[in-house]
């Protein structure tokens, strides 16, 4: 199948190349050195996950610990993904590509799938981010519905009343589902990028996920005499502290309603040029403080992200600033609402979708 392509015009091509001339003479006036402190973190941040497991181990005999330092290591696999593994992918850590390429492999370790996720990440979302079909970011699940021109189905009616019990479920479904599937399945939107995944890699991400499971599971049991059901409960509070984390600093970036989700033509042709079309899928957070910029690996930055992501997030914030004034100099829609605000508008978007506004409208 042919891939989308965007809309030409000289005119916003003359836009972009303005303004990534304006935000590349900008980072060259900051320090060049900002991404060491990602790089320290690249040591830091794995060392804390670890550590919380060994010191769930050795404290086996008291529950309540054993349990905290579980749903601990789920706070910090998403600050490792947000951090680390994100930043990894763009190559945006280290300038050797093997050693960005050591890092992302983490991912492998703590129940994920370094290869697949790359691919989704690269050649899907950033390519084409919230077309459906492409994006695998808003690939279809069945339970809920995020695409608004798509028509409600079944129980998909009633997501806006069941949503806060499928969300929790997040990461469960993405490293024991989502990857499988993606590996597996020929009807998979992964697949249109990707081509045909190497055997190697399926070997690779099976024998990870059974590793994941041994020490996760089995070690603290065989060696630890953690009751199975303890074992069983740590960890899966473990995923679920961290599927609702992750989804308070996704969510609120792209599937809200003020954000488009661009229709192919008959051609497969997007409605919209490359640079109109991150800033119409895409939005900024309020939130800008120390806490955000250096613990949240400034996931509040994300239009930056999508417009240059061969910077780290470390730039984000000076990177933003251009936007923010080349926006409003050159009339382009540049989005940015407080996270709370984001967050109830995305249960809005739920509960249009199940309602079928966007058919109504167009009645």
């Amino acid at each position: 199948m042919e891939k989308p392509f965007y809309l030409k015009n000289s005119d916003d091509t003359k836009l972009f190349n303005e303004l990534r001339k304006r935000v590349n003479q900008r980072v060259e006036t900051l320090p060049q050195n900002r991404d060491v402190y990602i790089q320290i973190k690249a040591i830091i941040l794995p060392l804390v996950y670890f550590g919380l497991y060994v010191f769930a181990l050795f404290n086996a005999d008291r529950p309540w610990v054993y349990i905290s330092s579980f749903v601990l290591m789920g706070i910090s696999l998403v600050l490792i993904y947000l951090n680390l593994i994100h930043e990894a992918a763009h190559n945006n850590i280290f300038k050797n590509k093997k050693l960005n390429s050591l890092v992302l492999q983490i991912f492998d370790v703590v129940g994920a799938n370094s290869y697949i996720w790359k691919k989704r990440h690269i050649a899907a979302h950033h390519a084409y981010p919230n077309v459906d079909g492409w994006d695998t970011d808003i690939e279809q699940s069945g339970l809920l519905l995020i695409v608004p021109w798509i028509k409600a189905k079944g129980i998909q009616k009633f997501q806006h009343f069941f949503f806060f019990l499928v969300y929790p479920l997040y990461l469960f479904n993405w490293m024991f589902i989502r990857d499988f599937r993606d590996f597996f399945d020929k009807e998979r939107v992964i697949l249109k990028t990707q081509g045909k995944i190497p055997v190697s890699e399926k070997i690779k991400m099976i024998s990870f996920k059974l590793f994941y499971f041994f020490y996760q599971i089995a070690v603290p049991v065989l060696f630890f005499k953690v009751s199975i059901g303890l074992a069983l409960a740590a960890w899966f509070l473990q995923v679920i502290a961290a599927s609702v984390f992750a989804l308070f600093v996704l969510l609120p970036l792209h599937p809200l309603p003020d954000n488009a989700f661009p229709k192919l033509d008959e051609k497969n042709g997007l409605p919209f040029s490359w640079i109109r079309h991150q800033l119409e899928v895409t939005n900024d957070l309020k939130e800008n403080n120390w806490f955000v910029r250096n613990v949240l690996g400034n996931f509040n930055f994300h239009v930056a992200h999508h417009l240059f992501p061969n910077y780290s997030y470390m730039y984000y914030n000076e990177i933003t600033e251009e936007i923010e004034q080349f926006a409003r100099e050159n009339n382009l829609g540049y989005k940015r609402f407080p996270i709370f605000t984001a967050l109830g508008k995305h249960v809005d978007l739920l509960k249009q979708n199940a309602n079928n506004a966007y058919f109504i409208l167009e009645e």
